[in-house]
């Protein structure tokens, strides 16, 4: 469920099965088609066009996020709950993998965090991402007594990146010239390619333990800034101007500063142990070469 970006690069992984992606836009079915994909209309946002997709599929892979802010309660995601409601009707699937974030972490001050780390979402975004967690991982428990297990995992993901993905580098952001913060203050960043997240969704289809999740990240340790620096280096741009966070509360906007309230490096030893996911990528600085699929 939601075949993005991500969603057709873990198709290009799957060509030995049938695909069916779930899609509220007529005009994308003959893309998806092309990528060997068979178009199921339906939005998540209305229940009653999700009938077909009871008993059709082996496994899931849901990515869609929740509704945005005004759509819905502010920390309910009811397209998870459609979802779920839509496949549990005839014969459940045998795996879902969930495309959660590792926002429902919030702030942890630097710290290195595993699968275990207490949640303390700060934003509605995540809030609603906890709550489709609770649903999909609540689904998986009731139907292991069912006869039907249904076999759920949760990948936690953070940025995502790729040079070949719209708005995939710091490339825009360093030709306007935004600030990033001084080093005293600025947070831990994680991140994962595309490519390699594709990768984990697929394993996890397979792979992936009974209520289990995994942080889906590289194994880059950098701060905000000096990610932001390392692209600027690699494609030959003027590093960004330092700035207090006092500074930058008054001069950024909000969507930029919600990226610069929390930290946290993730740990990513379930991924690569339990999903054996060998990443192509394994940092940022392989990932963003412009021979990884940039063209400058």
């Amino acid at each position: 469920m939601g075949c993005g970006d991500v969603g057709l690069r873990a198709a290009r992984g799957l060509r030995q099965v049938r695909l069916l992606a779930l899609t509220s836009s007529p005009e994308r079915r003959g893309a998806l088609r092309r990528a060997g994909i068979t178009p199921l209309l339906g939005q998540l946002d209305q229940p009653e066009t999700l009938q077909r997709l009871a008993g059709v599929a082996t496994r899931v892979l849901h990515l869609a996020p929740p509704p945005g802010e005004g759509r819905t309660e502010w920390w309910c995601d009811p397209r998870t709950q459609a979802l779920v409601q839509a496949l549990r009707k005839r014969t459940a699937p045998q795996a879902l993998v969930y495309g959660s974030t590792s926002g429902v972490y919030g702030d942890c001050e630097g710290a290195r965090v595993s699968e275990i780390w207490p949640l303390q979402p700060s934003t509605p975004r995540a809030q609603r991402r906890v709550d489709a967690e609770h649903r999909v991982r609540h689904w998986g428990q009731q139907s292991a007594g069912s006869g039907a297990a249904v076999r759920v995992s949760i990948l936690r993901i953070p940025g995502i990146y790729a040079p070949d993905r719209v708005g995939g580098t710091p490339r825009d952001r360093l030709l306007r010239g935004t600030p990033v913060l001084v080093r005293e203050d600025d947070v831990y960043t994680n991140h994962i390619h595309a490519d390699d997240l594709a990768k984990a969704c697929v394993l996890a289809l397979w792979r992936g333990r009974a209520q289990r999740i995994y942080n889906a990240s590289d194994d880059s340790e950098l701060r905000l800034g000096d990610y932001v620096d390392l692209a600027a280096d690699l494609y030959g741009l003027a590093r960004p101007p330092r700035v207090s966070r006092a500074q930058a509360m008054k001069t950024l906007p909000l969507n930029l500063l919600s990226f610069m309230g929390e930290s946290r490096r993730l740990n990513n030893t379930r991924l690569k142990q339990e999903l054996r996911c060998v990443l192509t990528y394994p940092t940022v600085r392989e990932g963003l070469q412009p021979q990884a699929g940039l063209d400058l």
